[in-house]
């Protein structure tokens, strides 16, 4: 795998130039941590503003929305059985994002929501992120989630901004591999997540994607992610995208491994079939350094046509295996790391 010609960021910068109405050109490039403020202003309707939160768990998993897209806003708590291919959850929906609101700064302000049917709450701080959540089933049934997700001492994440033009930017920090524990409870049935006392050995992933960016109105990505661990004890962690960075010159490919991220600068090539979401799903690297592949579970197929607002989007959950080969040359052979792969295609 051949090192990324992409610049890499030290220092922390703004996303925007003066008055945030374009990219700011220093802002251009790629952090292994989070660097940016994004001082979007103006250009009501393009600006997208989200953290999404999953836990991969062995069977099951969480996703949680906090998101504002100018003209709606979501606070959302989705959860499957990997196993029987039940889901459950609350989706509070807002007009024109009332009630929601996220910092310039990810992570510096807690992210809270509070309505009638459901409440959520996301603080982070130096060492993790804490993440609380009520709602009422579609059955009737109180649901309660409480989540922590660490942040290892010296864990990196990909950190980047792809630039489609001077008006049309998006900055993205995706984690992968951090430990997730805690508990989901639905009505009477309480659901541990990642290790306990009965289960030291449990494991649970959290997977971040913090989006803040100025969109066209017509877009098309996919996204994969995954952790776990190696026979030889290696902690693994994948993140691909595609689609929407062609061109760019930049890309959101890496790997980590025991909290390492390597870059990749070079556009992965993803084999599926959207017509048939639960066949395999490959990426690979043209070079060989990089080849995994995805066994679907369940697929979370959504779609949406509201005139000027449509959405499509198959996300599969399941195991990836495969190799991955990190910055030292050193190639990491796994089977079964949880994960999950997706293409969406909006016009938001």
């Amino acid at each position: 795998m051949s090192p990324t010609n992409e610049r890499e960021l030290t220092s922390p910068v703004e996303l925007c130039g003066p008055g945030g109405h374009s990219l700011n050109p220093v802002a251009r490039g790629w952090s292994r941590t989070p660097l940016h403020t994004a001082n979007l202003r103006g250009g009501w309707g393009r600006n997208k503003r989200w953290d999404y939160w999953c836990v991969l768990c062995p069977g099951f998993a969480i996703a949680i929305t906090y998101a504002d897209v100018d003209y709606l806003g979501l606070a959302t708590v989705w959860w499957v059985d990997l196993e029987t291919g039940t889901t459950g959850g609350h989706e509070a929906t807002l007009s024109f994002a009332r009630g929601v609101g996220l910092p310039d700064r990810p992570g510096s302000e807690p992210l809270r929501y509070r309505g009638r049917k459901s409440s959520v709450e996301i603080s982070d701080d130096s060492d993790g992120t804490s993440i609380s959540a009520s709602w009422t089933e579609a059955d009737g049934q109180r649901a309660l989630l409480d989540l922590r997700i660490d942040l290892p001492a010296g864990h990196e994440s990909l950190n980047v901004v792809i630039p489609w033009s001077a008006r049309r930017f998006q900055y993205t920090s995706k984690h992968q591999a951090r430990p997730a524990f805690g508990t989901l409870t639905i009505g009477r049935q309480v659901r541990s997540i990642g290790p306990t006392d009965e289960e030291p050995s449990a494991v649970a992933w959290g997977v971040l994607d913090v989006g803040r960016g100025r969109w066209p109105y017509r877009t098309r990505w996919n996204w994969g992610g995954g952790a776990g661990r190696t026979a030889a004890g290696r902690v693994i962690g994948l993140q691909f995208g595609g689609k929407w960075t062609e061109g760019t010159g930049f890309t959101e490919n890496g790997v980590i491994v025991d909290g390492r991220l390597t870059k990749i600068g070079q556009e992965l090539e993803w084999i599926y079939d959207w017509e048939h979401p639960m066949g395999r799903w490959r990426v690979r690297h043209r070079d060989g350094s990089l080849d995994v592949t995805l066994a679907p579970t369940f697929d979370r197929h959504t779609k949406l046509n509201a005139l000027i607002l449509a959405t499509e989007v198959h996300q599969v959950f399941g195991t990836w295996s495969g190799h991955i080969t990190d910055e030292h040359g050193e190639r990491h052979q796994f089977t079964s790391l949880l994960g999950f792969a997706e293409e969406s295609r909006s016009r938001w």
